[in-house]
């Protein structure tokens, strides 16, 4: 079967990859990072060090609501961006065939903002942003797991099922992300990675795959 053109999806990457190359190119891409990454200590009340703000002189910061999203703009290296693309590019398509444009469009959002949630939960006073498309992207494959996953038969009853399925994929990110965690802090002392990020986004994905699948057809 020949799926739709995936417009939402493929828009979503061509402003990432634009973002990323025009700051990349203009050499600003350090300064973008602290001025429109995502800083828990901006919404905990924290006093931003010195140094931030120096950083951003003249250019000042985003509004810190935006952040979960500006931060999706934003990443640490070619094989940063390279990596989230090629995920979103992947898994977006077929999330999006299912819940169509303006789904995966919400869905990402979500993701973003959920995302930065975990992450603010996980360090409230942390001072240094968190940029990158993974939170996001992580909402995105919880939608495809839960969408497109092989689903788990241990009850007779259907929504007993779901529960359990969905239980099944949350465990499984978890412990996926905890390990890849545990590995990095162990060979780079942290590694720069958003665990709790990457699971809050995957959660969104589970949260609402379902909600917008049901929205897209009773707007049919």
């Amino acid at each position: 079967m020949r799926m739709p053109p995936a417009r939402a999806t493929l828009t979503i990457l061509a402003v990432t990859i634009a973002a990323w190359a025009i700051v990349t190119a203009t050499g600003y891409d350090q300064i973008a990072g602290y001025a429109g990454g995502f800083i828990p200590a901006r919404f905990s009340g924290e006093a931003v060090p010195p140094t931030l703000e120096m950083m951003v002189r003249g250019i000042g910061f985003v509004p810190k609501w935006l952040t979960p999203l500006t931060a999706t703009l934003l990443h640490g290296g070619a094989l940063h961006i390279a990596f989230n693309m090629l995920i979103m590019g992947f898994c977006g398509r077929f999330v999006e065939a299912a819940i169509g444009a303006r789904g995966i469009i919400i869905l990402y959002i979500a993701g973003a903002y959920v995302a930065a949630l975990g992450h603010y939960l996980a360090g409230p006073t942390e001072a240094f942003p968190m940029i990158g498309a993974s939170g996001a992207v992580s909402a995105v494959i919880g939608a495809y797991a839960l969408l497109y996953g092989e689903k788990r038969r241990n009850f007779e009853n259907r929504r007993l099922n779901q529960i359990a399925n969905v239980a099944w994929l949350a465990g499984a990110w978890v412990l996926l992300q905890l390990m890849v965690g545990f590995a990095a802090w162990g060979g780079t002392g942290g590694g720069g990675i958003a665990i709790a990020a990457h699971i809050g986004g995957f959660f969104a994905g589970l949260a609402l795959a379902q909600p917008l699948l049901l929205l897209r057809y009773r707007r049919a």
